[in-house]
């Protein structure tokens, strides 16, 4: 079909060993559910001609647009610590790549596709209600400005897929700047070819990292620069007060996006150790620890680099060291600023990593909503009169007067105006999250009852996360005891 995309597919003229060549399976009846029209606007795509049948037979995998050439990428992982040697694409199948109007390589996949020689044992297909999941949140880590995989399209198929019980299936169409992950890298690594590792490494440089091919050793800046980035994008969810759920080594994208949003959750009342997915029964991902294990997922595609740092064994190791050695500084100081930017704070001081520690230590005490707590924080610093309503976040005032008193201290140091603040703290401190309990509203509806109406609500809440808008006022609440969401589910 000529409809709409004009693919440059690149990682499909790497060898065939990288990924497997298949078709979509075709589903009974694809019917369009939404269409990010903002994204196909700047992936250059026609979006009235996208919406229509022959774009919902696109979308679902019935028909294939023009200059797709559809694959099923290979790839390994370490799973909650456990290394599988072959997992791979085992119900997502990638279209092509698609320059986007900026010029940049832009990824288009479908999720829920139907089988591939990686499904081992599974379907192939996708239950409505994880497509509606990972479309709402994945646009709201972009509204909220965090690095991320991004939702074009979901489709219905007309067809069940059987979990636990028959549930309605669907398409999610994904986009992303690659699919290439450090699990992509241990899939050669565990075979021992390095020719290909080096394959990989030379087109994640070409295609993410372009500087570091200047450098004295291209392959060591590679992994400079995807440490980097990712400290930067595990600060950033921190921010939030995002836990992934489940951060496989085959979950780490090199280019240093957020993929994957199966199991997973923003807290509500404010917990350090916080853990959402079902699966997550050690706490091995829990909020606190996410910075650790991105780490520990760099060590794993530091381990692939080995042989590409330094022709001596030694010289390699130490090379990988010194570069892994970075993500702890990078890291602080991403967060530091992130959190200096929820209290309003624009030029560093010594004793701000104390005040920024003092504040969630008083917050897990008292299990105060993370999200409203500096909502709320963010209003006191523009008026005196909202600051008792801070307060009254805390059933025991004492620990937050204090803590009060210490930040408004800290503000005197600050040479920047009002308006600035609040300015820097209401895009640090949103006012919408996509919460867990608004998003099985939205599941239920959809797939209990076929309506979309809330699914729709939601995402346009979603859309401007930083302003306060009465018609959304209901997306700010955080749940009741009885709403609690206190597992989330892979949608495997």
């Amino acid at each position: 079909m000529t409809l709409p995309f004009v693919f440059d597919n690149s990682y499909a003229r790497l060898p065939p060993r990288f990924f497997q060549r298949v078709r979509p399976t075709p589903v009974a009846s694809p019917s369009l559910v939404q269409l990010n029209r903002s994204l196909a606007e700047e992936l250059g795509i026609n979006c009235d001609q996208l919406a229509g049948k022959e774009g919902a037979a696109i979308l679902a995998g019935n028909d294939l647009p023009q200059g797709a050439d559809p694959l099923a990428m290979a790839y390994a992982g370490h799973q909650f610590g456990q290394f599988v040697p072959a997992l791979g694409d085992g119900r997502a199948i990638l279209l092509g790549e698609v320059l986007d109007r900026q010029g940049h390589r832009r990824d288009v996949q479908l999720k829920g596709a139907g089988m591939t020689a990686f499904s081992r044992r599974g379907d192939g297909r996708a239950a409505l209600g994880p497509v509606l999941r990972e479309y709402l949140v994945s646009e709201a880590m972009a509204a909220l400005g965090i690095p991320t995989t991004r939702a074009l399209a979901a489709t219905t198929t007309g067809e069940a897929v059987y979990r636990e019980t028959a549930l309605p299936g669907a398409v999610l169409t994904r986009v992303a700047a690659s699919h290439i992950r450090v699990g992509s890298f241990q899939y050669f690594a565990v075979r021992g070819d390095v020719e290909a590792i080096r394959l990989l490494a030379d087109y994640a440089i070409a295609r993410h990292y372009p500087t570091a091919a200047l450098a004295e050793n291209p392959y060591r800046a590679f992994l400079d620069q995807t440490v980097e980035r990712q400290a930067s994008l595990i600060a950033q969810w921190q921010r939030v007060g995002f836990i992934h759920g489940v951060m496989n080594t085959d979950n780490c994208a090199i280019s240093g996006e957020t993929i994957d949003f199966g199991p997973c959750a923003f807290i509500d009342a404010f917990d350090p150790g916080a853990v959402f997915s079902s699966i997550d029964r050690g706490g091995r991902y829990a909020y606190d620890n996410q910075p650790h294990i991105a780490l520990w997922n760099l060590a794993r595609l530091a381990e692939c680099l080995l042989s590409l740092l330094d022709d001596q064994e030694d010289a390699a190791l130490l090379a990988a060291e010194a570069s892994l050695d970075r993500f702890r500084g990078k890291f602080e100081t991403a967060y530091l600023a992130a959190m200096r930017g929820k209290l309003g704070l624009m030029t560093p001081q010594e004793d701000d990593p104390v005040l920024v520690q003092d504040l969630l230590r008083v917050m897990a005490a008292a299990q105060v909503d993370f999200t409203v707590m500096f909502r709320r924080l963010t209003d006191a610093a523009a008026s005196e009169a909202k600051v008792q309503e801070l307060r009254a976040l805390f059933a025991d005032q004492t620990a937050i007067d204090d803590w009060i008193l210490r930040w408004r201290q800290r503000l005197t140091l600050e040479p920047h105006g009002a308006g600035d603040r609040q300015a820097l703290m209401r895009w640090h401190n949103p006012a919408i999250i996509p919460r867990n309990h608004r998003i099985e509203e939205v599941i239920r509806a959809a797939v209990d009852f076929g309506d979309f109406a809330p699914f729709q609500t939601m995402l346009a809440a979603l859309q401007d996360p930083t302003s306060d808008r009465p018609e959304f006022e209901r997306y700010e609440i955080p749940p009741r005891p009885d709403e609690q969401v206190m597992q989330t589910f892979c949608g495997t």
